[in-house]
């Protein structure tokens, strides 16, 4: 089913809800039947809810306790008013869940495992391993540590509130979305906690990775001297660090609440447990080979989940300026968070007030609040900081010890909950979960081995978020932040004083001993022991070269004295090393300057590579009449992957076939499973370690011993860019003909919006696209890239309280294809062009106003 299914969306969940909507929707599940064609007719959505654009009118809705003024631009623009923050975020929830009520509902039932109910035997697999992972269980245990009279505790209620007026309203009309209309199913009430499920499916996209059973693979196939060699702790080539140093060693910070997934019994030595014999030791092959099949188990599990559901693709940009570079502005804060893109997006832009907030930018539907934008004097963004957050543990079992595990000297009794999964059209589905002190098991299989990831640790984002959102300088804007645990954000920021700064807030594990890039023991040796403290968290503030970027580049140098990851985790740098030299050159200037470099398609590793390769060309034999013609485009080429530049199609396929052709042979030599992982393990995916061990020996190291596989003759770089140049330009001959200079990058490259619901009918595109994933304009995800800029925005501060704002999104506020505010922001967003976005009320002068008023 895996190969069937796209993804299509992501922070929020939308991903896996969408790549199984569109296998049950469009192939059929059970006695669910094919309904992609009958959704991509339009009248089907015509007579649903939120066919229409809203008229303005008064509107009666339970729970208020004063009027609130919900105004709407032509483009669907939202912005409300209100007295209190009750009543703001009541009709936060009731205007999210009026214009996404499916996008909602669809998140929370992956998250909490309950899409079955939905789709049909279909999504059984996605639900097991959601409650396996436990983001119910977080969530509920974050829910039950938030005090109801806090501001958070307040905000979930009274959003919960407004969704539900809303989804009541649907009841008495039975006018639901299409989606419910046809499989005959109903949305439950909202609940805070399902908010906070969406919260943690954000975390689960972000932050969840497999990085130690990937090292585990390598080091049986690949061998652990090329596995250490090849994907090191610290990036190979050289990159820029907004974070330099000096750094400070500060010890460890005691985690703030326990694992929410893990078996707190045996942790506060309440459950039994029994002194341990002396045990038989496992040789040490039998255990590496143990834990290699282990590793193969789980990764298999997770392959056969749709895409979206772990982390993959590391493309954000974020970035602040200030002083002679803000183009005469005090400062500017950019940032384009880099995301699956579907429609509806996950993204709807609003401006929110009540005399105690004052708030505009991008919200997540179902979640209260703005999570990027601006107040009246600061304005941030977030990129992920890519480190490793996901731990696994081998567990030791024995079978004397049935049900047992061994930790700290005793055999404790592993915990076990258990659930009874509602399928659509089949038979409930039983499910045990069992749980150790590190986490749940994730398989028996070879070894018993489970998961501690951070984002099993409650975490009051919501508090944090609202924190920044009331916040007027540096020191407010970093202490709302302290709360901040998972995911690990850089948080991006710049404000009216002209002031600008980045911090990478959040939880970072910090174990006792072993390697934490690798699986760990679960005896008790290795377990986590506290996190980063939050005064030695990465962070940045008016540096003296004037300029901030965050692109999920590491975002400190080797000398950083704790661990958060290995190469494998960030992002190779590129983006980050095109916007710095943009942004410091003065060139990438104010507001129109940043807009430009979100717009880019320069390719920094070209830029290096390619100079590399013409002078392997010149030292090698004479080119054939097609093959000089390709070499001259590369010549005059300005390194801009343009949607009609044939030189970006050359250096594509050049690059790939030159990866491919230096690690392949010794991957197929030493049998790797790359097949596993591919985004993570094969060459053909261009794994970020791979990337910058090439580029780095293309530039320093042409005589590598990497050039020299198992079975083959000495050779060199040089050797081999002249060879895997011959083969591009033979392989793009076949497929596009024609000279050279015809081979537009278009082509070849495309990029789409897929509809959530998976009807191409209802998407976006695909249409010819610039842009590949090291762009600062990335298109990632293959050549027809559903992968990019899920949003942009820019706020230039001109002094205290001013800013000129502006911001785009690839979608519209509805997620009916029949309203005029579905797909109607995708043209502005391709064009490179911006809204001007504000504070309320000067951006409620909407063409459509809403007056909701209290019931009775």
């Amino acid at each position: 089913m895996a190969r069937k299914v796209r993804r299509v969306t992501a922070i929020a969940g939308a991903a896996a809800a969408a790549a199984l909507v569109m296998y049950a929707l469009g192939f059929g599940a059970g006695p669910l039947p094919a309904l992609g064609r009958v959704l991509a007719a339009r009248g089907v959505w015509e007579s649903a809810a939120g066919a229409q654009a809203p008229r303005s009118g008064v509107l009666a809705i339970p729970g208020l306790y004063r009027p609130v003024t919900v105004s709407f631009t032509r483009s669907g623009i939202a912005s409300i008013v209100a007295a209190n923050d009750h009543d703001l975020f009541l009709a936060q929830g009731y205007v999210a869940a009026w214009f996404r009520l499916s996008q909602m509902d669809l998140e929370r039932r992956v998250g909490e495992g309950r899409l079955s109910a939905l789709e049909g035997p279909a999504a059984i697999g996605s639900d097991k391993f959601e409650l396996r992972l436990g983001l119910l269980r977080t969530a509920e245990a974050q829910w039950a540590a938030t005090p109801r009279s806090s501001p958070a505790g307040q905000a979930l209620l009274a959003y919960a509130r407004g969704v539900n007026d809303r989804i009541a309203e649907l009841a008495a009309t039975g006018q639901w979305p299409a989606i419910y209309t046809l499989a005959g199913v109903q949305p439950g009430p909202w609940t805070p906690v399902d908010s906070l499920v969406v919260q943690e499916l954000l975390t689960q996209q972000l932050d969840f990775t497999t990085a130690p059973l990937d090292y585990s693979v390598l080091d049986r196939s690949l061998g652990s001297t090329l596995t250490a060699r090849w994907f090191p702790l610290d990036p190979a080539n050289a990159q820029r660090p907004y974070d330099p140093g000096p750094y400070t060693d500060d010890g460890i910070a005691p985690l703030a609440a326990q694992n929410a997934n893990a078996d707190s019994l045996a942790l506060t030595g309440q459950s039994h447990a029994r002194p341990a014999a002396a045990t038989t030791p496992v040789t040490a092959p039998a255990q590496a080979q143990a834990a290699g099949v282990a590793a193969v188990a789980i990764m298999r599990q997770i392959a056969r989940l749709p895409e979206g559901l772990t982390h993959i693709h590391p493309d954000s940009n974020a970035w602040a300026v200030n002083g002679p570079l803000a183009g005469g502005s005090a400062a500017v804060l950019a940032g384009d968070p880099h995301l699956a893109l579907s429609l509806p997006s996950y993204w709807y832009e609003v401006a929110l007030r009540s005399p105690a907030l004052d708030v505009a930018g991008a919200s997540l539907p179902g979640i209260p609040a703005i999570v990027i934008g601006r107040n009246q004097h600061i304005s941030w963004s977030l990129t992920d900081v890519q480190n490793q957050s996901t731990l696994f543990y081998h567990e030791q079992t024995s079978p004397s010890h049935p049900g047992e595990y061994l930790w700290r000297g005793a055999w404790r009794p592993v915990r076990k909950l258990r659930y009874l999964i509602p399928v659509r059209g089949a038979a409930p589905v039983r499910l045990v979960v069992d749980l150790t002190v590190h986490g749940p098991i994730m398989t028996t299989e070879g070894e018993t081995t489970s998961v501690y990831w951070m984002g099993d640790i409650p975490s009051p984002d919501l508090a944090a978020i609202l924190g920044v959102a009331t916040a007027s300088d540096w020191t407010q804007f970093t202490n709302a932040l302290r709360g901040w645990r998972a995911p690990t954000q850089n948080f991006v920021y710049a404000d009216d004083r002209g002031n600008i700064g980045v911090i990478a807030a959040g939880y970072y594990p910090v174990v006792r001993s072993g390697q934490p890039w690798r699986p760990l023991p679960g005896t008790g040796q290795s377990d986590v022991v506290g996190t980063i403290p939050f005064a030695a968290l990465p962070r940045a503030y008016d540096p003296p070269g004037h300029v901030i970027v965050s692109a999920n580049q590491r975002p400190v140098t080797a000398a950083y004295p704790y661990y958060i990851g290995t190469s494998q985790g960030f992002d190779p740098g590129y983006r980050a090393a095109q916007a710095y030299q943009a942004l410091s050159s003065g060139a990438a200037a104010g507001l129109s300057g940043s807009a430009a470099l979100q717009g880019s398609y320069a390719d920094h590793l070209a830029a290096q590579i390619v100079p590399e390769l013409l002078a392997a060309l010149r030292g090698g034999a004479p080119l054939s009449p097609r093959a000089a013609s390709a070499a001259g485009l590369l010549t005059r080429w300005n390194d801009s992957m343009d949607v009609t530049s044939p030189a970006a199609t050359i250096w594509w396929t050049f690059w790939n076939d030159y990866l491919r052709a230096v690690f392949e042979p010794w991957w197929q030599a030493r049998h790797v499973p790359a097949h596993l992982d591919p985004w993570n393990l094969s060459p053909g995916h261009d794994p970020a370690p791979l990337l910058e061990d090439l580029d780095q020996w293309t530039l320093h190291d042409q005589d590598n011993p990497a050039f020299s596989p198992p079975g083959r003759p000495g050779s060199d770089a040089p050797a081999d860019m002249r060879a895997a140049f011959g083969a591009a330009v033979a392989s793009l001959a076949r497929r596009l003909g024609g000279n050279p200079d015809s081979w537009s990058w278009g082509r070849l490259h495309r990029r789409q919006i897929p509809s959530l619901l998976g009807a191409a009918a209802l998407g976006y595109g695909p249409r010819p696209s610039g842009g590949d994933p090291w762009t600062v304009n990335a298109a990632d995800d293959g050549m027809t890239s559903d992968f990019g800029p899920s949003l942009r925005m820019i706020t230039a501060w001109s002094g205290a309280g001013e800013a000129t704002s502006r911001a785009i999104y690839p979608g519209g506020l509805s997620e009916n294809p029949a309203s005029p505010w579905y797909q109607n922001l995708v043209r502005t967003w391709w064009s490179g062009h911006y809204l001007p976005i504000g504070l309320s009320p000067s951006h409620a002068a909407g063409v459509i106003v809403w007056t909701l008023r209290p019931e009775g």
